[in-house]
């Protein structure tokens, strides 16, 4: 609410009287406010405008014009009463009806003021109950509104709409539907009746659109319709259907569309909620829309009419698939009749209804067909027949792409199973000449739809298999079928990598030969020299297997197919082959992942598990983790070499699939795997130089760690905390090592003595390495939690450590740091005791302090009086996340001394203090009450503005921001009544004029919604942070924005922008890095232009065009003195563009990663700018000293504007030869008269006898 009153206030001085009047009304209640010291709740505003509302209508001031006060009175009410509880509303209905009910006819007229009492009108009636929505005024004022759904001015209706949809869908509670609705759907039936017989009222509002057309009143009956369908009662549902039905004999295209197009929403509906709304009437429905089909030239009806069918055809099949299957071939028929059109969004509608008739397909209609053999007359076969000639008719070639959707959507609703005992499915049985016949296509030359085809054989290899597959579609990839003359099949092959129901004996047999083969036709071409065709077959054998994975999910035959033969193989891959070692991992973690879900499973829908083949029970996936487990020792001894031998940064694969095989393995194979870990990593610290060994089995400690006894828990928590371990001179075995104790701290199985805890990791801070501060800060945040109530004394002793980490490089362990802080804030909260007695500087009879969130901050604070400017920053910066965290917890008098203590440190003369407590400033500023805050205003204010003047470290920018949230808050006049002196004054009257100008050129921008909003900061997720750093200042039109924008944009230039167009190639991905100038063309078509590059050149920046200045550079026919141009010579737009292209691919990247304006991006995804430093500057200027024009000359730059003077003695200079050797760029004297030598004065003075 305060940000919309934000945006009127200022419109005081305004010369539009509609803006001024609500402005003015609004300063006079909030100057009443003040007066009387009353909050600006939503509640006063709202009581302030009724009394105003209601002296208003005594007085008779009802003109409703621009200025007046009515229309503005009605304005603020609207705004202020989304805000307003509900009791309030409730309590002072009578009130408002009466004031506001009577209004109604005479606000018919005038459309602002109308829209302000709807939006009234909104929130009233979603704050009622049930008892008060049956009032009699309240049901008229409803009336009136839903007369007003129809109304000819777009503005209102739309208005009226949304009100009638927002009250209706929500309900009273505990009424499901609204009371309301039932009226709504009589109303809309009622209407549509009299819109399809031509006798819709006229609208009582006057102007223009008054004179509607009843097809008109009718459209925009179907759109108020739409949103409202889903809110109204299931039995008023039937007539508005039937009364839709009749809408197209109007004969308007557009009303037809879109009466279709609700009937398309309301099968749709049925279907998805599961409710009979309209089920009831799909019969005659059907019927209805099969009786009258649209022209198939009607490009605007067609569309709708079909995605009809296809909607009423599927909420037919749920709710009766026998009497569905009746009326599937006559719609199947009539739908595939309009697949010939030439229209894109016809044919695209057809594809859609078809997909949904193949969904219809049932049972009996695929045994009938099976049933009936290859040269039957079944329903379905006819279709299959109808689909496979259509793939040569050229009728059809258009809507080649379409039809080839079709047979994906066929093809996948048909992979049911014939018969429950074998394993054929319908598919198979029926569809396979079809898809060998899409094969052939494939690989046709000139067949266009490659992406298409590989989509329906995609779905082919996902619902048979690559066994069934396979065997009528061979790969041909050997070279003795390339001798037959057969074309080959590679693009199967990455197909393989989805779930399909072959099984895993089919790969064993079938691919691992083939890939064997392979390999020594590898090794061949490798001996040979024959590099490019060695790769070829490397490429082979990586696609087969990536398609392991694909046989993993979960097949029957684990215990046959994965034999010791096979687990060796796939053993020898995962050491001596890297290239295929994510694959076979891949597999690895399918087999364990797969079967245990489908174990996990109660009860399996046996209708669900025949549509493929290997949908396993869960009685057998339990057979296949049974055979697993006792596999799990080998395959441990094997991750764990594999795991050993690869590098850190390829190990997180690895550790997935161990962790997968760990939650399968027996306790005693973790037990027995756990010591052998442990014993290599005892081994591994009592070797000094052997930091990777002991680092690895670290990893691998914490990957077992979930699945460790608590005995085993209890031995590596006093292994870790050790000083081998947590101050050994690797960077990466000090992490690890406080990453275990904080892991074995989450699982809850360590039973250890915080206190003693504390104290080991005390004195053993002496060695800690800055890159294991994260996880020492994670440690210490759980280790919190388990100290006792009555030991709080040892918190004192944490914070100057948590403190001093919220400094910290890393933005990990900062933030790390900050959540230690908070967690001992939460801690203290939570109540006990702080024994001073025992905290480490206090005094031995010191008494004991209760613990509060108030006495914690007088702990964290005590650091304000440290030795170094970087201890009191960082614990500003501590107080200002407590402060934030912890808002609703401090109380007002703590809240005020630290406002207080820290506001005396902006008068510091040390910039890193001054630039936390800025920070704390503007989030007090967000988040403390006003009235803590206007005390101190004089104070605060003239504070601020001796910054406002600072250029280094953005302190300038930060005090304007500032200064802009303080007017929000505060308002414009406190804040410079606080600023005292002019001069300084001065700041904040430049800050309004600078507001007033950006909303101006805001204003003038007609830039839409989405992009405003796409300027904005996005939010980092984290609250603290988008206080601090978010909501920049609003005011972008200020002088150090447009200095920084203006070399940015460049001058206007007149004429077409040459440029130049990144050229897609179809066939591979695009790299925007490497061979980016290969890309590069100066003319490209339509299809292949996905983003245009425009390189702007220099030369309007430094120099104009004169005229004729390019015609001097062209030959010129002696006898007639006309220009002469050779075509064969390159254009200066080919030439620039060539240039162009070259410097886009050489140094685009470059650029991004060094220069002053590039940036790059962290782990968490947030960008970080690189410095400004001289030395990026420089190395900027030197690249851009020399820019090549696009006619070939060079940029001169500012410096070298004024023409150089000639050297001595170029009078002289030879204009052909090459000249004597020059030193220093002078001529040789032997060219130097005497006379000139004589003139030289200066230390440059040339002796008439100098050297030579």
């Amino acid at each position: 609410m305060e940000e919309a009153l934000a945006k009127i206030r200022p419109h005081t001085t305004s010369n539009l009287a509609h803006q001024k009047a609500p402005a003015n009304l609004l300063q006079a209640l909030e100057s009443t406010f003040q007066e009387k010291h009353t909050d600006r709740t939503p509640t006063a505003y709202f009581a302030a405008l009724i009394t105003t509302l209601d002296g208003s209508i005594q007085k008779k001031e009802t003109s409703l014009g621009d200025g007046d006060v009515l229309p503005a009175e009605l304005y603020i009410l609207a705004l202020v009463a989304p805000f307003v509880p509900p009791p309030v509303i409730q309590t002072n209905l009578n009130t408002l009806l009466s004031l506001t009910a009577p209004l109604f006819p005479a606000l018919m007229a005038h459309a602002p003021p109308l829209r302000s009492q709807l939006t009234l009108y909104n929130a009233v009636l979603r704050a009622l109950d049930k008892s008060q929505l049956d009032v009699s005024a309240v049901r008229q004022s409803f009336a009136s509104i839903l007369q007003l759904c129809l109304d000819p001015r777009p503005k209102v209706r739309k208005k009226a709409a949304d009100i009638v949809k927002d009250v209706i869908s929500f309900p009273p509670s505990p009424l499901v539907w609204h009371p309301y609705a039932q009226r709504v759907a009589e109303w809309a039936h009622i209407a549509l009746q009299q819109a399809s017989s031509g006798a819709l009222p006229k609208s009582k509002s006057s102007g223009k659109g008054s004179d509607t057309s009843a097809a008109e009143t009718a459209i925009h009956l179907l759109a108020f319709l739409r949103p409202v369908l889903p809110n109204l009662p299931l039995d008023a549902i039937p007539p508005i259907t039937t009364t839709l039905l009749t809408l197209p004999r109007l004969g308007n295209p557009y009303l037809s569309q879109a009466a279709y197009s609700i009937l398309s929403d309301l099968f749709t509906a049925s279907t998805t909620t599961g409710t009979a709304s309209a089920i009831e009437q799909i019969p005659a429905v059907l019927n209805a829309v099969l009786e009258s089909p649209p022209a198939k030239s009607d490009n605007s009806i067609s569309p709708s009419w079909i995605r009809v069918l296809g909607d009423a055809m599927f909420a037919y099949h749920v709710a009766d698939a026998s009497a569905c299957a009746a009326e599937f071939n006559k719609v199947w028929k009539t739908v595939w009749s309009y697949f010939e059109t030439k229209h894109p969004q016809t044919r695209k509608a057809v594809a859609e209804s078809l997909a949904l008739l193949t969904r219809c397909i049932t049972s009996s209609i695929v045994k009938d067909s099976v049933s009936d053999g290859e040269a039957g007359k079944s329903p379905l076969r006819s279709i299959i027949s109808q689909i496979t000639k259509a793939l040569d008719s050229l009728a059809f070639a258009s809507a080649m792409q379409e039809l080839l959707s079709v047979i994906s959507a066929l093809i996948s609703n048909l992979g049911v199973r014939v018969d429950p005992a074998k394993s054929t499915t319908a598919t198979e049985a029926l569809l396979m000449p079809l898809v060998s016949k899409i094969a052939d296509l494939r690989v046709q030359k000139d067949f266009e739809h490659k992406e298409a085809a590989d989509a329906v054989l995609s779905t082919a290899m996902r619902v048979v298999g690559p066994a069934v597959l396979l065997a009528v579609i061979p790969l041909n990839l050997e070279p003795s079928d390339r001798q037959a003359g057969k074309e080959p099949r590679a693009f199967l092959l990455p197909m393989l990598n989805q779930p399909h129901p072959s099984l895993l004996g089919h790969f064993v047999s079938y691919f691992v030969p083939m890939s064997e083969r392979m390999f020594n036709l590898q090794q061949k071409a490798d001996s040979e020299g024959r590099r490019s065709e060695a790769k070829v077959w490397s490429i082979l054998i990586a696609q087969i297997w990536t398609g392991f994975a694909g046989y993993c999910h979960a097949p029957p035959d684990i215990k046959a197919a994965l034999t010791p033969a096979f687990s060796q193989l796939l053993s020898q891959l995962l050491y001596g082959q890297p290239d295929l070692r994510p694959f076979v991992l891949r597999g690895l973690k399918a087999l364990v992942e797969f079967n245990r879900i489908v174990a996990s499973q109660v009860d399996i829908d046996m209708g669900e598990s025949s549509r493929s083949d290997n949908a396993i029970t869960p009685k057998q996936a339990s057979q296949n983790l049974a055979f697993l487990k006792t596999q799990v020792e080998s395959w441990f001894a094997v991750l764990f070499n594999v795991f050993n031998s690869v590098d850190r940064d390829n190990r997180g694969m690895v550790g997935d699939v161990i962790g997968v095989w760990a939650g399968l393995a027996e306790k005693q194979d973790i037990a027995k795997a756990y010591h052998k870990v442990v014993d290599l990593f005892r081994q591994s610290l009592q070797q000094s130089d052997n930091g990777n060994t002991t680092a690895m089995t670290q990893d691998l400690l914490i990957l077992l760690l979930p699945f460790l006894d608590a005995q085993d828990v209890a031995a590596l928590f006093s292994t870790c905390l050790a000083q081998e371990v947590l101050c050994h001179k690797d960077n990466g075995v000090q992490k690890r090592g406080y990453k275990i104790l904080a892991k074995l701290l989450e699982n809850g199985k360590v039973d250890e003595d915080a206190l003693q805890t504390f104290q080991r990791l005390d004195e053993l801070s002496v060695g800690l390495a800055p890159a294991a501060k994260k996880d020492r800060f994670i440690l210490l945040s759980l280790l919190i939690l388990r100290v006792p109530s009555e030991s709080l004394h040892i918190i004192p002793s944490l914070i100057p450590e948590a403190v001093l980490g919220t400094k910290e490089p890393s933005e990990k362990a900062r933030l790390a740091a900050f959540e230690l802080i908070v967690a001992m804030g939460q801690k203290m909260s939570q109540g006990g005791t702080v024994k001073r007695s025992m905290v480490d500087g206090m005094d031995e009879d010191g008494a004991e302090a209760q613990a509060s969130i108030n006495e914690y901050m007088t702990m964290v604070a005590g650091g304000l009086a440290g030795a170094s400017p970087h201890m009191i920053s960082a614990t500003v910066t501590a107080v200002s996340r407590l402060v934030f965290e912890f808002r609703e917890s401090i109380d007002a008098q703590m809240q005020t001394e630290i406002f207080t203590t820290l506001l005396v440190f902006l008068s510091s003369a040390n910039r890193e203090i001054i630039k936390s407590t800025l920070g704390y400033i503007k989030l007090a500023i967000h988040t403390l009450p006003i009235e803590l805050l206007r005390p101190h205003l004089k104070e605060l204010v003239p504070a601020l503005l001796a910054w406002s003047h600072d250029h280094k470290n953005h302190f300038k920018a930060k005090v304007r921001h500032i200064f802009e949230r303080m007017i929000r808050r505060f308002g414009w006049n406190d804040v410079y009544q606080a600023a005292g002196e002019d001069q300084a004054a001065k700041v904040l009257v430049n800050i309004k004029k600078r507001k007033e100008r950006a909303k101006r050129k805001r204003a003038r921008e007609d830039d839409d919604e989405e992009e405003a909003t796409a300027k904005g900061k996005v939010p980092t997720g984290d609250a603290f942070e988008d206080v601090l750093y978010g909501s920049e200042s609003e005011l972008d039109d200020s002088d150090e924005g447009e200095q920084a924008s203006r070399p940015m944009a460049g001058p206007k230039r007149k004429g077409v922008e040459q440029g130049v167009r990144l050229r897609v190639d179809d066939d591979e991905p695009m790299d925007l890095l490497q061979g980016v100038a290969s890309k590069l063309t100066s003319a490209c078509s339509s299809c292949a232009c996905i983003y245009i590059i425009y390189l702007f050149t220099d030369a309007q920046t430094t120099r104009r065009r004169k005229p004729g200045q390019d015609a001097s550079r062209f030959k010129t026919d002696t006898d007639t003195g006309k220009i002469v141009i050779n075509e064969d010579e390159e254009s200066d737009i080919e030439v620039s563009s060539r240039k162009a292209a070259k410097d886009v691919a050489g140094s685009a990247y470059r650029e991004s990663m060094t220069s002053v304006d590039g940036f790059t991006r962290g782990p968490n995804g947030r960008i970080k700018f690189n410095k400004d430093t001289k030395k990026r500057r420089r190395e900027n200027e030197d690249e851009d000293g020399d820019v090549e024009m696009a006619d070939g000359a060079t940029t001169a730059t500012k410096k070298n504007k004024r023409a150089t003077e000639p050297k001595l003695g170029h009078e002289f200079k030879a204009k052909k030869a090459g000249g004597d050797v020059k030193k220093g760029g002078m001529d040789p004297y032997a060219y130097l008269s005497l006379s000139q030598a004589a003139k030289k004065k200066g230390r440059n003075r040339i002796g008439i006898a100098g050297k030579h």
